[in-house]
């Protein structure tokens, strides 16, 4: 018997509006799966701004409904068998760097809710709060447990310094409060509790970077206590075969750091779909001590992770794809080695 492979495909900030070729790279892999990590749609820019809200939110999902190229994707997942996952950030919540002030938390779920047919009282904390969510899907043989954060509902104010300069171009600076939170009371019970459940690899999504400390835009890191929790329940659940995905920086890079779990925390970020920041920004020289490469990738993307199965051998690849779903990046690991 020869090598098997299939993959788990996922991609974030997606311009509704936009042309959408990264579709055809994505179907030319015949995904699993396919999970939004977040800003799946864009309902606070632009013309939407005209709109009053909520009703701008559910119509930017109406937009997206009518692309050919996301509905030519759709089929293809459809043919396949494949399933299709889903979390949230700011610009599809509804709020640009929006937390749990927003006023619009329980439209937002619904229209997201409906979006990627799921039923409101199977996610989140009540019917009317929150999306996070669990899943299990099998590929090549193995349980995959998908752990679907919400970084939005539940989180306390972003702080920002009077000076500007502290965090260039944002102001953004850590908020040490106490009482501070990025997931809410419910939701670490929840991640808690769901990481004692057995499974061969664990996928947990954030819709905001967790590893990533140096840039100035939104991470876990502007909530370090939060970010320091985090850690203590990976390690304190010992879970085997935990990789993070992440998407909202509009550029993609592969991270590695030790936490204390007993094997390295991987995290794929993923951005945008078509709408990656470019090759003369900024960002090519933005430093991040835990990334694998030496510069980020600025070019429109989706991440994907192949399972590759010889018998009882099994080896993950962590990938950064381009639109026409050629592999830009890739990270090899033994899945025994995430134990």
């Amino acid at each position: 018997m020869g090598q098997e492979t299939e993959i788990i495909a996922f991609g974030s900030c997606l311009r509704q509006w936009a042309e959408q070729p990264v579709w055809q790279g994505v179907n030319s892999v015949n995904p699993k799966a396919f999970i939004f990590t977040g800003d799946n749609v864009y309902s606070d820019v632009g013309p939407y701004l005209q709109q009053p809200l909520p009703a701008r939110i559910q119509q930017a999902y109406k937009d997206l409904a009518f692309s050919p190229e996301f509905n030519a994707f759709l089929q293809n997942i459809e043919q396949q068998n494949g399933g299709i996952y889903a979390s949230w950030d700011d610009h599809d919540y509804g709020s640009n760097d929006g937390g749990a002030e927003f006023a619009y938390r329980a439209e937002a779920k619904q229209y997201f809710a409906d979006f990627f047919q799921l039923d409101p009282a199977a996610i989140g904390s009540s019917p009317e709060l929150g999306i996070y969510h669990s899943n299990y899907f099998t590929v090549s043989g193995l349980r995959v447990q998908l752990l679907v954060l919400d970084t939005r509902s539940y989180r306390s104010p972003i702080k920002r310094s009077v000076n500007a300069s502290a965090c260039t171009p944002t102001g953004i600076v850590a908020n040490r409060d106490p009482e501070a939170t990025v997931l809410g009371a419910a939701q670490w019970a929840w991640l808690a509790n769901e990481l004692q459940q057995p499974a061969d690899i664990r996928l947990l999504v954030s819709s905001i970077q967790v590893l990533a400390t140096e840039h100035c835009f939104e991470k876990w890191q502007n909530f370090p206590q939060e970010r320091q929790r985090l850690f203590n329940v990976l390690k304190g659940s010992q879970a085997n075969g935990l990789i993070l995905l992440s998407g909202d920086r509009h550029l993609a890079e592969i991270a590695k750091a030790d936490i204390g779990l007993p094997y390295p925390l991987y995290e794929v970020t993923s951005s945008g779909l078509n709408s990656a920041v470019g090759l003369n920004s900024p960002a090519a020289n933005e430093k991040n001590t835990l990334r694998l490469s030496a510069k980020p990738i600025l070019v429109n993307n989706f991440g994907s992770i192949e399972i590759r199965r010889n018998g009882q051998h099994i080896e993950l690849a962590l990938q950064i794809r381009d639109v026409n779903g050629q592999v830009l990046q890739e990270t090899l690991l033994d899945l025994r080695s995430l134990r």
